[in-house]
């Protein structure tokens, strides 16, 4: 895809043949298109919306789209601008839904295109010269409106002030039909939808004012009189103006961390051809078992094998620690990690969809169209309220009409402004897309937005414990036999059940020894319990706790164990060896400091649970817990009033975790084995769950003060402007600060905060 294709300046809507035609590329789309649940026959595809400017874009892209044979589900957020589509390849084409966005003045680009230098440069470039525009030619007409300002009545001829007024006229015509032309774009685009969107009202402001003043320029004496506005006209579209620009500038910082995540990969990278010699390609155009070259600084754009004697790497994207780590020839490396020092060589084993970065994205794509309860119920409120703004308006100029005509219309610009409700529309995503964006620094994804406001209010944490307190990888510790059996060859049947299971301990016994080469028939594994299976003689064979096993053991040996059973009965029971993560103490510690009550939620024998629970000191410990029984004790929680967050190693929680008011899942396995966690936290470290829980508080507070603050701007402003002590200028002033103060106050999130309160 040329970026030629991409980067043609929009103007007036587009048709099939133009920039829509390249999103029915098959190539082309698979960067942003996924089947859903692997069916083809529904495909979800995430889109960056161009044009988007404030919340109420958001509703009238949703309803341009809404209803469209072919399409099941429509989802836009404002913060990101991105766009969720659930669509049908066989009734609706990509570029037939980009055309209905395109009649509505928007566009919309793959979000690489969307990215990339040049267009951010249209953008930004385009948003400049509309302001400096709007800003020189406000300050020519102040300029020219000043001496009536501080002159005595009859000191200026009036050949004089009508020259004056010529001039204002004349110098506000950019501002009306070059500056202001996004807002009327939308507001057209809204009208010809039915709709009233948060154009409308600044748009019929700028229009009103600036007939109004033409008018009494051209005929002084006609009905409108003789005064003018073009000096509030033109300061309030540079206000409007100014405060967009800064708030795009400030929504990129917030939502920024996800973008540059997002968009980790390289568009192109050196391929080796057979004969040695090396060619720049595409990376959609790279396949299962081609050799790569990779430059210092560059992301690794496939799953693979070094083929050097060694690189060093960065995998914060993975761990959350941006520390340099050291592979050698014959180690795995993953796409999205960056490569710190020197070209190196890659063997690629998977590309795009099938890599660990594209679950990744996948997840955190999700969390970029979530949007929050608070932000849907504002967006519901913003349609009403802006018919109400208007009614407003032409009310308060009725009543004015009354009293002093020479006012009714600048009071009822005025209120057209300033009730603008795109603070409250900012408010709740702002702040949530800011937190979830830090989260993605530290290794944190989080699935859904919403979720933050459920982890705000978890007063009560339960975990998992293996694989989540203690360390994932377990080693052998001890083998007790049944009297007569082969040490070897007992391991190695072990190995052989245990290879296909991800469970921990089912890991650790698949590592410790080479497994069996005897076909398994009826493999089963009961999730937390354990595996059975048959041999080709007839043998049956059980892997796992004594409860699925029917074990007896008699001895409590520390540390895991696993209990091995055949026919004759018990035969083995395999002891291995864990430890606490590092930071498991400390972080139980700290939420304890913050008030929140412990639980450890095990699934072993009561002296093992009891033991690590002590180690890290949680408040209640609950052993020898099924799946079934970890989701009733969990519900049993919540019913006696406890905000429940469940922590587990997402391979066999999945019922509880989805159950919980906030989940996370701890582990570098998570992102591909568990769906139903609210985040994902890939460092494994217990301490990025505090952190969560309070960045979540943090953004629950700012949250909250961004709203009260919209409602008080609103609770202020409104009357002063009802009763003329608010002129359209201070008035735009008002609206474009109101936002920033928004976007401001979210944009403190992004930032460390060393003690965070609870």
């Amino acid at each position: 895809m040329s970026s030629a294709t991409w980067s043609s300046e929009h103007r007036g809507p587009l048709t099939v043949t133009d920039d829509f035609a390249v999103l029915d590329d098959p190539v082309e789309q698979a960067a942003f298109t996924q089947p859903v649940d692997g069916v083809d026959a529904q495909r979800e595809s995430v889109l960056v919306v161009q044009g988007m400017t404030c919340a109420a874009c958001a509703d009238t892209i949703e309803s341009a789209l809404d209803g469209v044979p072919g399409v099941d589900l429509v989802r836009v957020h404002a913060g990101t601008r991105r766009l969720q589509l659930r669509w049908d390849p066989a009734r609706v084409r990509l570029s037939e839904l980009a055309r209905r966005v395109g009649d509505r003045g928007y566009r919309l680009l793959p979000l690489q295109q969307a990215l990339s230098i040049d267009e951010r440069l249209r953008e930004t470039r385009q948003a400049l010269w509309r302001l400096f525009v709007a800003g020189f030619c406000m300050m020519q007409v102040m300029m020219y409106a000043w001496p009536a300002y501080v002159a005595a009545p009859g000191d200026i001829p009036p050949d004089i002030e009508q020259l004056l007024r010529w001039a204002s006229w004349v110098i506000s015509l950019p501002v009306v039909f070059f500056a202001s032309g996004p807002f009327f774009e939308r507001a057209w685009a809204d009208l010809k939808a039915r709709r009233i969107g948060m154009d409308t009202p600044v748009s019929v402001g700028i229009l009103v004012t600036f007939l109004a003043s033409s008018a009494a320029t051209f005929d002084p004496s006609g009905p409108w009189g003789h005064e003018v506005w073009f000096d509030s006209l033109t300061m309030f579209v540079f206000f409007l103006l100014g405060g967009r620009y800064l708030e795009a500038r400030l929504r990129q910082r917030t939502a920024g961390a996800l973008d540059a995540l997002i968009n980790r990969l390289p568009a192109t990278c050196e391929r080796e051809r057979a004969d040695g010699a090396r060619e720049t390609v595409s990376v959609r155009r790279l396949a299962a078992g081609d050799v790569v070259w990779v430059r210092a600084g560059e992301a690794f754009p496939g799953d693979g094998v070094l083929l050097d004697a060694r690189a060093s790497v960065d995998e914060a994207l993975l761990t959350g620690e941006a520390r340099p780590q050291t592979r050698r020839c014959g180690d795995a490396l993953v796409a999205g990690s960056l490569n710190l020092a020197g070209p190196v060589r890659l063997r690629l084993d998977r590309v795009g969809v099938d890599t660990r970065y594209a679950q990744i994205v996948r997840l955190m794509e999700r969390a970029a169209t979530d949007k929050p309860r608070l932000a849907v119920l504002a967006d519901r409120i913003a349609g009403p309220f802006l018919v109400l703004v208007m009614l407003a308006a032409a009310a308060a100029a009725f009543a004015w009409w009354q009293v002093d005509p020479s006012r009714a219309l600048a009071i009822a610009v005025a209120v057209l402004i300033v009730t603008c409700p795109c603070a409250l529309s900012l408010a709740t995503p702002a702040a949530m897309l800011a937190s979830a964006g830090v989260l993605a620094r530290r290794g944190v994804l989080v699935r859904r937005l919403q979720a933050l406001e459920s982890m705000a209010s978890v007063n009560a944490v339960v975990f998992d414990k293996t694989g989540t307190l203690t360390r994932e990888h377990l080693m052998l510790r001890e083998v007790l036999l049944r009297s007569g059996a082969d040490r070897a060859q007992v391991l190695a049947l072990a190995a052989a059940l245990a290879r296909d299971s991800l469970h921990p301990v089912a890991r650790a016994v698949a590592a410790a020894a080479p497994p069996a080469d005897e076909p398994l028939f009826d493999w089963h594994e009961e999730p937390g319990q354990g595996i059975s299976a048959r041999l080709a003689n007839g043998r049956w064979l059980k892997l796992g706790s004594p409860l699925f096993t029917g074990a007896m053991p008699e001895h409590d040996a520390e540390g895991p164990r696993t209990y091995l059973v055949d026919e004759h009965g018990w035969l083995a029971t395999i002891t291995l060896s864990e430890g606490l993560r590092e930071d498991a103490r400390v972080a139980v510690q700290r939420l304890r400091a913050l008030g929140m009550q412990t639980w450890l939620l095990s699934g072993d024998r009561a002296s093992q649970a009891h033991r690590i629970g002590q180690a890290v000191g949680v408040d209640h410990v609950l052993a020898e817990a099924t799946p079934e029984r970890k989701l009733a004790e969990v519900q049993a929680l919540q019913r006696q009033g406890w905000r429940v967050a469940m922590v587990g190693d997402g391979l066999n929680d999945g019922p509880v975790l989805a159950w919980a008011d906030a989940s996370f899942a701890l582990g570098r396995a998570a992102p591909l084995a568990q769906a139903r966690s609210d985040a994902v936290v890939q460092g494994g470290r217990v301490m990025d769950v505090v952190d969560s829980l309070l960045q979540a508080r943090r953004t629950r507070r700012v949250v909250r003060q961004n709203l009260a603050w919209a409602a008080l701007y609103n609770a202020v402003c409104v009357p002063l402007a009802l009763i003329g002590w608010m002129p359209p200028w201070l008035a735009g002033l008002g609206m474009a600060a109101s936002s920033l103060l928004v976007i401001g106050n979210a944009w403190r999130l992004s930032r460390p905060d060393p003690e965070p309160k609870g």
